[in-house]
């Protein structure tokens, strides 16, 4: 690598080396990037908005990296930004809890159970058929399940300790199945109901939901409706459209705001609260 600072970064072989895990060659990205920086940070902006989501979470990365003296003023940047990804935002969310968090050990995380889901998957497979297979995955090899018992603890909130303590909320585990489905061809969003949140597929002519807080129940639209009113809720079919990326890491941050009192951490409340009040005032800047 050119290590002269005045000469111009190699950016096409920076390239081809974002998605490399070795530690020693992400270390020496790093430093590599670090001084280079006013090339490179524009250079890594331009591929973190880009199409390629496997390139672009990588550019989010080392973008972090650069930037990962105060955890809450990285994810006030993330917000304000408006390139909101998911795997990114709540990697960057759990770093306000966990500042030295191994992020690429998550990542490795998510990569092995998607490389067990393949193992079982048989081709042609459809979309209902693979969720079988994630859900024998998730649920039952890897035991992830709902934190029934303290539902309201604020760790339940973070990707980090959902991956390790294998439980967590409706929101959580959905992002979960969310990302490892990315890994495997699967495209599914996320859906904000009333009171619950589950993962919508909406590639196939009949949209289905999966309930990663039932074991991965997958409900049909009328199906999904009818379990809201039987907990006396009153959705509508609008309630079953895909929710953004922007409005999911928000109400983890409503749900954390909403713990953390409960837990009468106040301070933690307020900042959380502050970063709902973040999303939502760089929301109205950027519709006016």
């Amino acid at each position: 690598m050119d290590t002269d600072p005045s000469s111009a970064p190699p950016t096409a072989a920076y390239r081809a080396l974002l998605d490399d895990t070795s530690p020693v060659v992400r270390a020496a990205l790093v430093a590599e990037f670090a001084r280079h920086s006013a090339a490179v940070v524009p250079f890594l902006q331009e591929i973190a908005r880009g199409k390629e989501r496997s390139l672009a979470w990588h550019a989010a990365w080392f973008l972090q990296q650069l930037n990962s003296g105060d955890p809450v003023a990285e994810f006030r940047k993330f917000i304000r930004s408006q390139n909101h990804e998911l795997e990114a935002g709540a990697l960057l969310l759990s770093r306000i809890h966990s500042p030295r968090l191994d992020v690429d050990a998550c990542r490795a995380v998510l990569d092995e159970i998607a490389s067990r889901c393949r193992e079982l998957m048989l081709d042609p497979s459809s979309a209902r058929d693979k969720c079988r297979v994630l859900n024998r995955v998730l649920f039952h090899e890897y035991g992830f399940r709902g934190n029934v018992e303290h539902y309201t603890d604020p760790l339940n909130s973070f990707l980090d300790e959902v991956l390790s303590r294998r439980k967590g909320l409706p929101i959580t585990l959905s992002i979960l199945y969310v990302l490892v489905a990315q890994r495997i061809g699967l495209i599914l969003e996320p859906v904000g109901l009333p009171g619950h949140f589950v993962a919508g597929c909406f590639s196939e002519d009949d949209p289905f939901f999966i309930d990663a807080f039932d074991q991965g129940a997958l409900r049909t639209p009328a199906e999904l409706l009818a379990v809201l009113r039987d907990h006396h809720l009153a959705p509508t079919i609008s309630d079953l459209a895909p929710t953004s990326v922007r409005e999911v890491l928000c109400r983890c941050c409503r749900n954390l705001s909403h713990h953390y009192a409960i837990a009468q951490e106040e301070l933690q409340a307020q900042l959380y609260t502050s970063l709902v009040g973040e999303f939502e005032s760089t929301r109205e800047r950027h519709a006016s």
